[in-house]
């Protein structure tokens, strides 16, 4: 999996983006447009400011509308993984904070295939993409996603600076959690940064209310130059091996996006 992003991500990316940091209610993310093929152009316009996206070119992602709401659907394709060729993914600044909730709705397909994982959206920061085996270093960012895993169970995916592998560290939810298909479900994932020097950052992470993860010795970064800034929309199978390819199609759905930054 390639590694995107440069050095100069957060400055390319925040100089354009929606500042969202004088936000005193939540910052909801309007969908815009047509029932249906969700265009690179109308994804410009709900996601402004970002410098990569994988999916939305290549047809991966549409626009539904249901529930009272609109929706984001995302298909997988049989036999692939990661997000260049499964799935979808970008990386969406609003300014640089020392705090910030995300929550949305999500979706699996009523048919949904677990096989081994894939990963679901989260929180990021920093002036590099840490993710896909690009390590935190404590100077280049981080990032906090979520992840669906075998036979539904669920788990926060984690670059820091302490990761155990070049790979991140999950943190697993409860052992009787099971994710629904075919159900919405709400999410909620909240990042304090923490002091440099120090092992007192946070991670928390809901669904549907219950509280799946709590970390309280978080250490994301060991210097003030970045926080978090990022929504890290990011669905795909994988893993990085073959055997973490779905067998039939699928497709999840994510709506109602709202960011709180502090």
């Amino acid at each position: 999996m390639r590694s995107r992003g440069s050095p100069l991500l957060a400055l390319v990316c925040l100089a354009t983006a929606l500042d969202l940091s004088r936000a005193e209610p939540p910052a909801r993310i309007a969908l815009g447009g047509r029932p249906g093929f969700y265009a690179v152009k109308q994804w410009k316009r709900d996601w402004p400011g970002c410098e990569f996206e994988d999916g939305v070119k290549h047809g991966r992602v549409s626009l539904t509308e249901h529930d009272g709401g609109r929706w984001l659907r995302v298909a997988y394709q049989v036999g692939q993984i990661g997000p260049e060729k499964n799935g979808a993914g970008w990386r969406y600044p609003f300014g640089q904070h020392d705090a910030a909730e995300l929550s949305y709705s999500m979706r699996f397909s009523p048919d949904f295939e677990w096989v081994k994982g894939g990963k679901l959206p989260g929180l990021a920061g920093g002036p590099e993409n840490v993710a896909g085996g690009h390590p935190a270093t404590g100077a280049n960012g981080f990032s906090a996603r979520l992840m669906w895993r075998a036979g539904g169970r669920g788990e926060a995916y984690v670059y820091h600076v302490h990761q155990p592998t070049k790979y991140g560290e999950s943190f697993p939810f409860p052992e009787d959690f099971r994710f629904p298909t075919d159900a919405p479900m709400q999410v909620r994932l909240r990042v304090t940064m923490n002091a440099p020097g120090k092992r007192d950052g946070t991670l928390r992470v809901w669904i549907a209310e219950r509280l799946m993860v709590e970390r309280t010795d978080m250490e994301w970064r060991t210097t003030d130059r970045f926080g978090v800034d990022s929504l890290y929309f990011e669905t795909f199978y994988g893993g990085g091996e073959r055997d973490w390819a779905l067998t039939r199609a699928g497709w999840t759905e994510f709506g109602a996006f709202e960011v709180r930054p502090e």
